[in-house]
């Protein structure tokens, strides 16, 4: 999946959820993260999927620095108000 994904040439951000998706699920929290970091400097937005999957990520290796930092994108982003992505707030910090 990963070949294929390296080869596309337009990354839209369901192409990005599912490979950060994919690395978190699969115990790879660390390259999700280097994964979510890529997407945006290739330009495309995180949705509230994104943000829910990369907080995951963060409260699996108990990274609360990069979670605070993502944390903040999501209230610049507006979505603290989204149901799901609140719920991985509160994941994120009761379990770092």
């Amino acid at each position: 999946a990963r070949s294929l994904f390296d080869k596309m040439l337009q990354k839209d951000v369901v192409s990005w959820n599912t490979m950060i998706a994919a690395h978190s699920w699969h115990g790879h929290e660390k390259k999700a993260l280097q994964l979510f970091r890529e997407m945006q400097l290739e330009g495309v937005m995180p949705d509230g999927i994104t943000f829910n999957t990369v907080l995951d990520a963060c409260a699996s290796m108990a990274a609360i620095t990069e979670g605070k930092l993502i944390h903040v994108q999501i209230v610049e982003r507006g979505l603290d108000s989204d149901v799901v992505v609140a719920n991985a707030i509160i994941n994120m910090y009761g379990k770092c």
